[in-house]
């Protein structure tokens, strides 16, 4: 009689542990004595040739249902290419910088370029050809943002403090209208069931989220909280008496821009560069109406309860030194490393939450059960040890085509993307490349939930 028992990839400690437990339990059941055969394997053999039972270190699969596995209770996501076996395709390179990313049910991807003079161009991208057609512009001065269709067809794209809306059309591109404005650096956007827009403030950090109903009404919903408050401001001379200096909380870095004194006994700040702030970028909703806010600064996700008139439902105003329409930190459904500078996220039809870190030149993915996965990262250059050689080159907005991944890369120079003389895009590409949308060549293990969620 053999017995396999698998148990998670845990801690040493928790290893040890486990496996002493059922040494004991041999021992106790079997009168037989353990032996320890190798650093992953312990073996619990009988006195007697009759029986052996094998402990043996490792992670089963969901359709081994004769193992014992503490990996399958839904915080792992099977049937993710291993990182070796990941690549992508580069579809398209951009001459304007690139951020929002969206797509239609024929399968075509859309984007909007930022800085273009005398407007800023709208492009639908063919795949898998990769062929850019203008299929609209943005009034100029435009820095878009966020793109989403309405259940109607209509495009709408963020831009600073404009919600603007056209419906894409490549033989007569149309200058896209205001649709709603007094939305501040308006950033991420999603519809809910009942057709109001959602939109995140970005950039501005102060972490609002704005309900745009359909007649282009704006109403400030809630706030994610900032980290830090604005308790003990000291006035900025000139700068209004909302600006000052201070605060209570902390500040998290991007290094680089940011950089440090190294000593062998020592790490301290050489500057105040590279201040992350954002805690409130990409959006999403759930089949189930609940909404989902990216918090780049925590490496979290907020979790947002609505009633059907689009009311926030869950605890806001537990702190008071924010706000009162600030959510409570109960609401943050998960916060973990590997989501540090998370940006835009989608989800996959299993509720796989799939997003990329900016700043970690990396994609990461949250299951159901808040279990976090990095599926890719760039590789260390083996020389230098950078991180900035692609094939992701600061990824910002994820979309699904089916059970592929397709993203846009910014190239801004910071962090695992500095410098951003690397990679495919940027001043390495001469000037005929600053930004690029790439697609997985692997899918994944569900087809993305279709846009917008009903």
């Amino acid at each position: 009689m053999k017995l396999t028992l698998f148990i998670s990839k845990r801690s040493p400690r928790t290893r040890s542990i486990a496996l002493a437990t059922i040494s004991s339990l041999c021992a106790a059941a079997l009168g037989c004595s353990s032996t320890s055969n190798s650093p992953g394997e312990t073996t619990c053999a009988s006195t007697s040739d009759a029986a052996a039972v094998d402990a043996t270190v490792g992670t089963s699969t969901m359709s081994d249902a004769a193992s014992i596995d503490a990996e399958s209770d839904g915080n792992t996501l099977n049937g993710i290419p291993s990182v070796q076996e990941i690549t992508f395709t580069t579809l398209y390179k951009s001459p304007l910088a690139l951020e929002g990313l969206t797509g239609d049910s024929a399968g075509n991807l859309y984007v909007a370029g930022r800085g273009g003079t005398p407007t800023c161009p709208v492009w639908r991208i063919a795949t898998p050809s990769g062929t850019a057609t203008l299929v609209g512009n943005i009034p100029s001065p435009c820095t878009p943002f966020g793109l989403t269709f309405n259940s109607a067809g209509a495009l709408f794209i963020a831009d600073n403090g404009t919600i603007w809306t056209l419906t894409p059309n490549a033989q007569t591109p149309p200058t896209a209208t205001a649709f709603a404005t007094g939305v501040p650096d308006a950033n991420g956007i999603a519809f809910d069931k009942a057709g109001n827009l959602w939109v995140s403030d970005g950039v501005s950090d102060q972490g609002r989220v704005w309900k745009v109903t359909s007649d282009g009404t704006v109403t400030e919903a809630f706030r994610t909280q900032t980290l830090a408050n604005e308790v003990n401001l000291v006035a900025l001379e000139d700068a209004g008496a909302e600006a000052g200096v201070g605060g209570v909380g902390r500040d998290p870095r991007a290094l680089p821009p940011g950089s440090l004194t190294i000593t062998p006994t020592t790490r301290t700040a050489a500057d105040t560069n590279g201040s992350v702030a954002v805690v409130a970028n990409g959006i999403l909703f759930r089949p189930d109406g609940t909404m989902l806010v990216a918090d780049t600064a925590r490496g979290a996700i907020w979790k947002v309860t609505l009633d059907s008139q689009g009311n926030v439902q869950s605890p806001m105003g537990c702190d008071t030194t924010f706000l009162p329409d600030t959510l409570c930190l109960q609401d943050i459904l998960v916060e973990h490393p590997i989501l540090e500078g998370l940006d835009g996220f989608v989800l996959d039809t299993g509720g796989n939450i799939w997003g990329v870190a900016n700043e970690r030149n990396a994609i990461v993915v949250v299951t159901p059960s808040g279990g976090v996965q990095e599926v890719f990262r760039n590789p260390p250059d083996p020389t230098t040890m950078l991180r900035n050689g692609g094939p992701l080159e600061f990824p910002t907005s994820p979309i699904f085509l089916g059970q592929q991944l397709c993203i846009t890369h910014f190239d801004v120079s910071r962090r695992d993307n500095f410098p951003n003389t690397g990679g495919e895009v940027g001043p390495e590409d001469g000037g005929a490349g600053v930004a690029k949308v790439s697609c997985m060549n692997q899918s994944l293990p569900y087809p993305g939930l279709p846009l917008p969620v009903q």
